[in-house]
């Protein structure tokens, strides 16, 4: 949904008064010098002239969009790039709309560096830059780790530097990768991730250097977009067939900004496909819905809403997992949902407060 600039200006007496926790709020950096400080001196040159650049690309992000940098018409700080301005979030989002806490994820995904050395120092310095720029700035903010993904050992070594610091509430990974997410590459990753008690992020976006869906390239954003949720199968099937919970028992996984209406029909394909095909995979002791279920969370933004209200009623129950689905604005982005307009209206109070705060603050371990 997006917010239009008359809609920003409602008064904040109209607005929803109970505290929120969002999911899904973009940071990005306002020149990459601002890295500088955190980054070894041979890297410099590297950041500003030879690197992929980290303003948050991927393929996709060529296909020209909607609003610049895919960002709401009223989210630019004065003289600023959206999401680069604490101060303007602070108001425009976090005050105006009573946010109790808000996950920060930058896209500015460091994995996606074909220099692996590169990357684990990209990695490295963006950590250090949120927590100087963002975290150590406003209580409320709590943030993603990143990590180069495409290195099991490093990803480890770089969550295990930062787990001490628990305002990174979880581990960031994009959902287009140069592999399933299934592959053994990844497992040290998860060993740490579990270790630390921290869930795995997976978001919208990625670099893998792939074509972006399962046939090739498309024509234009709007499939681009609408067709990200290819991505987010792909890896649900891989970890659950791969058995990555059979080896991490305590892991959990967040599908951020990937939808959630595909998620019962993959699951009884999966448990139809594992009745006639178990003998392949024996580490799958459980009904893959099973394993889903207990490992799986996912956000709001985007909601895919059917034309009657009683077929959302029908696909919550059908999911039965409503202690899983958290609250996202994707601030700043042009698809931004409003607090007071995301959810269906006909919820059930009880449930709207569980999607509004209660699951976030379990997940995450906020107080």
């Amino acid at each position: 949904m997006t917010l239009t600039l008359a809609q920003t200006q409602t008064p904040i007496t109209l607005r929803m008064r109970e505290a929120l926790i969002d999911c899904d709020v973009h940071n990005y950096l306002a020149d990459s010098k601002a890295l500088f400080p955190y980054l070894a001196t041979r890297w410099h040159r590297q950041l500003e002239t030879a690197s992929i650049t980290i303003a948050g690309a991927y393929p996709g992000s060529t296909y020209p969009k909607h609003h610049p940098y895919a960002a709401r018409v009223d989210a630019w700080p004065p003289g600023k790039l959206p999401g680069t301005d604490l101060d303007f979030m602070r108001a425009q989002l976090l005050d105006a709309w009573n946010i109790e806490y808000a996950v920060l994820n930058t896209l500015h995904f460091a994995g996606q560096q074909r220099a692996s050395e590169f990357a684990i120092a990209l990695a490295t310095a963006l950590n250090e830059w949120q927590v100087a720029h963002w975290l150590d700035q406003n209580t409320r903010l709590r943030a993603a780790l990143i990590v180069p993904h495409e290195d099991g050992d490093e990803a480890a070594a770089e969550i295990e530097r930062c787990a001490r610091d628990k305002r990174f509430v979880q581990v960031l990974l994009p959902v287009r990768t140069r592999e399933p997410f299934g592959r053994r590459k990844y497992w040290k990753l998860y060993e740490a991730a579990e270790r630390n008690g921290m869930p795995i992020g997976i978001h919208f976006g990625g670099a893998p250097g792939l074509p972006i869906t399962g046939v090739g390239w498309p024509s234009f954003y709007y499939e681009d977009h609408a067709g990200m949720a290819q991505s987010f199968q792909s890896h649900v099937v891989s970890l659950v067939c791969e058995g990555v919970f059979e080896h991490f028992p305590s892991l959990q996984v967040v599908l951020i900004e990937g939808g959630f209406a595909w998620l019962a029909p993959l699951m009884w394909r999966l448990d139809s496909a594992w009745k006639r095909l178990r003998d392949e995979v024996p580490h799958l002791t459980r009904l893959p819905s099973e394993v889903i279920r207990q490992h799986f969370w996912f956000t709001t933004q985007p909601i895919e809403e059917p034309p009657k209200s009683l077929y959302f009623q029908q696909l919550l129950a059908q999911l039965d997992m409503n202690d899983r689905i958290l609250f996202a604005t994707d601030y700043p982005h042009w698809d931004f949902d409003s607090p007071e307009q995301a959810l269906p209206v006909n919820l059930a109070p009880s449930l709207r407060e569980q999607i509004r705060s209660r699951n976030a603050r379990a997940l995450y371990h906020l107080e």
